[in-house]
């Protein structure tokens, strides 16, 4: 017991550390970004044309398929999309977070967690240029913005925390297994037919619901920040999940780091 607590204090050290020193993080990926579009005139706005043409396409493909009203089916999928782009791609680049940074931590002592941060900062930047598409939709259908939206803060909080554990866990696990990252990528693309953002939820019968739904973890995470948007409540479930698997997540995560911290420099 007294060995377990030293090892969870050890992980949480270096992570209080981290975001005592969130500046760091917030400049590194600020620089990650204008790097990446360096000398473009629209520079992280080509995501949000990006993003904005893919909808319009899936938008039209599926909205027929599935005969949905596209004032309906329009706002859903754009927000379902931005936020899954915003979870894969965070879990994704955290795969690869200690990894990517390898030189960076050969040469300087910073707290590990610091390069996690730098990532999900660098996706948060992202995902807000994205996010832009969606009151564009909501002004070409005549939709106001619904009072419940404010409640998608909270949601969109609790989605932040738990994948910032899952960067992090992914991160040690990956910077020791390299196949790994190929392997979740492929879960991740799985996940995303298994989850209603192309299709609504309403198209399942009864018996998938409980499978694709209730079971599925990243449904009630993107419907926590979806629903209030959409002028819904997320349902309790939703909700509970979401806040058991911040919790589980991030004291297995803090042991899990604290236990294998040291190593990581050796693994890289």
């Amino acid at each position: 017991m007294v060995l377990m607590f030293k090892i969870f204090k050890n992980g949480w050290l270096d992570i209080f550390a981290a975001l005592k020193g969130y500046e760091l993080a917030g400049v590194l990926g600020w620089q990650d970004i204008r790097q990446r579009y360096r000398r473009s005139s629209l520079g992280p706005f080509w995501l949000t044309i990006s993003m904005g043409v893919l909808i319009g396409a899936l938008g039209l493909v599926f909205g027929n398929l599935f005969a949905s009203p596209m004032k309906e089916f329009l706002p859903f999928l754009t927000i379902g999309l931005i936020l899954w782009t915003l979870i894969t791609t965070a879990v994704n680049e955290g795969c690869t977070g200690f990894t990517a940074a390898e030189a960076m931590i050969k040469q300087i002592s910073l707290p590990l967690f610091t390069h996690i941060l730098r990532v999900l900062w660098r996706n948060l930047i992202i995902f807000a240029h994205n996010l832009v598409v969606f009151p564009l939709i909501l002004l070409v259908f005549g939709v106001p913005l619904p009072a419940t939206a404010l409640l998608a803060i909270v949601g969109l909080v609790l989605l932040i925390l738990n994948l910032s554990w899952m960067m992090l866990l992914l991160g040690v696990f990956c910077t020791r297994y390299r196949d790994v990252p190929q392997i979740i990528t492929n879960l991740l693309q799985v996940c995303f037919y298994l989850t209603p953002i192309i299709w609504m939820p309403n198209l399942l019968p009864k018996r998938a619901s409980i499978l694709l739904l209730h079971a599925n973890p990243f449904f009630h995470l993107i419907e926590i920040v979806r629903a209030p948007l959409l002028g819904t409540l997320p349902s309790a479930l939703s909700w509970q999940v979401g806040i058991v698997l911040a919790i589980a997540g991030w004291v297995f995560t803090i042991i899990f780091y604290g236990r294998f911290r040291s190593r990581i420099a050796y693994w890289l």
